[in-house]
């Protein structure tokens, strides 16, 4: 006889708890029970055997409403029984509880659970059950340009996919459930999706160690603005870069590769379980990024099927859809064998990904910096806080920046002994000791960018709530040569 497995179990007895079993069986993957047959796959004979074989079909049928298959079995003279339960395309319950056979292991399903198996039973999923009260004109009208404007230079969209109103739009996303609009549809482009499905979001935070936390911030609105959000203020505010040069130029390098943090997110987004109610969370420390989110893999899966060559079976299908016709992820489960690749080439640790039956998380360690190559606050470490002479860096700094001289010397010690290496206005203006925003930026800081002593962490985006402010290398010169 075979072992016991996800479709084999070895009773020696009969008793009608097992009725359980044969519950599991019929919502899972079919099965087969045999009674009089121990664990070590002896068969023992069972009593009443004949009687059995009525009785067990019948209390089958009246309590579940499904058929089994009974066989009376004979070896070296002993009977035993043989029940042959097959998967069933509807859910089964006894006594108004729901078993599910996984692995060699019977499970009542129970809350969330059993929230997803009666949807796969209807053949449908979490995100595509429709949500009352959400109509199209609703839906935020900057995240669907997004969509459109993504999608139209995507090689997964054509040009009639973005084409006609909001409505046509949603409907050739698949968005709709009759008249209804789907969870997916509340998630992806509704401005405040934590109306409709709780947990909605992503936190961030910077750790000093397990226990303290520095400092946090949560990311909310629809999925699209929440992954471009999540990068920006993970690499200009969560990370430190490395500073090196190629040639003449400076270069500041990331600890770890951007696309493939990007790719993560969007996995973590795709494949969350949002009926857990629990945010998808990003722990960032000196040395390493953690992100977790809630989730359920496919049946049978392990963390081995991911890192292995797999189809994509993404949790939320239509979310999914979505992220794919704008161009954000392929199709083709190579998720995290991309995520493997960059890293590698970047020169990072390989990152590792843990399931504990309910949260997937994946640890990205940084690279080690270059031969040559620091952080900045490793440079600014060596910028001796008592022994600076501040008149000594008013006279330099007046022949680079004629304008509000003292001000601004005193901004580059500000951001110098601060610890942190860079800075916002409002914390520049609050060690100023100055109140007027339009001022301080007139006066203090524009002279000081244009005079190329202090820069911008985010160039690019100039107005950035997240923007902040370091030294040059012309500045740390200064600072550092009047010590």
């Amino acid at each position: 006889m075979k072992s016991e497995s996800q479709t084999i179990e070895y009773k020696e007895s009969w008793h009608d708890e097992y009725l359980k079993w044969i519950c599991g069986f019929a919502n899972a993957q079919g099965g087969t029970l045999y009674i009089g047959v121990n664990d070590d796959k002896q068969v023992i004979g069972v009593k009443n055997a004949k009687r059995l074989m009525e009785d067990i079909p019948n209390m089958v049928k009246d309590r579940m409403g499904i058929l089994i298959d009974v066989n009376l079995l004979e070896s070296d003279g002993k009977e035993y029984l043989q029940l042959i339960t097959s998967s069933s395309p509807n859910p089964i319950s006894i006594r108004g509880k729901y078993y599910y056979r996984t692995g060699s292991t019977l499970q009542e399903l129970r809350g969330t659970a059993l929230d997803q198996f009666l949807l796969s039973k209807q053949g449908r999923t979490w995100d595509s059950v429709p949500v009352p009260g959400l109509s199209a004109r609703m839906l935020d009208a900057e995240s669907i340009n997004l969509f459109k404007k993504e999608a139209a230079r995507s090689p997964h969209s054509s040009a009639e996919d973005v084409r006609g109103n909001r409505s046509d739009l949603l409907a050739r996303l698949h968005l709709y459930e009759g008249e209804y609009l789907k969870r997916a549809a509340a998630l992806l482009f509704y401005s405040d999706p934590e109306r409709f499905i709780t947990g909605a979001y992503i936190k961030i935070g910077y750790f000093a160690n397990d226990a303290d936390i520095l400092y946090q911030d949560e990311i909310h609105g629809c999925l699209f603005k929440q992954i471009n959000t999540g990068i920006d203020l993970l690499t200009t505010e969560y990370m430190k870069a490395y500073i090196h040069y190629g040639g003449i130029v400076r270069v500041d390098e990331l600890p770890v590769p951007v696309n493939a943090l990007r790719e993560v997110i969007l996995n973590s987004i795709c494949h969350k379980s949002y009926e857990e109610f629990v945010p998808i969370q990003i722990r960032v420390y000196d040395d390493r990024i953690i992100i977790s989110n809630t989730c359920r893999l496919p049946l049978g899966w392990t963390v081995n099927n991911l890192l292995g060559k797999h189809i994509s079976i993404p949790y939320n299908p239509d979310i999914a859809n979505a992220f794919f016709r704008a161009g954000f992820i392929e199709s083709w489960g190579r998720g995290i064998e991309k995520v493997l690749a960059t890293c590698k080439e970047y020169g990072c640790p390989t990152p590792q990904w843990v399931f504990d039956g309910s949260v997937l998380s994946m640890t990205m360690k940084y690279k080690k910096a270059e031969s040559g190559s620091e952080d900045m606050n490793d440079r600014l470490d060596k910028i001796s806080d008592q022994d600076v002479v501040m008149d000594e860096i008013v006279r330099d700094v007046s022949q680079i920046c004629p304008r509000h001289v003292r001000d601004v010397s005193q901004m580059l010690l500000s951001v110098a002994k601060s610890g942190q290496g860079e800075l916002g206005i409002v914390t520049l203006m609050e060690t100023a000791k100055k109140t007027s925003k339009r001022q301080y930026r007139r006066d203090i800081l524009v002279p000081a960018l244009e005079s190329g002593l202090i820069e911008r962490t985010i160039p690019d985006k100039p107005t950035s709530r997240y923007q902040k402010y370091r030294l040059t290398d012309k500045a740390l010169k200064i600072l550092k040569g009047n010590k």
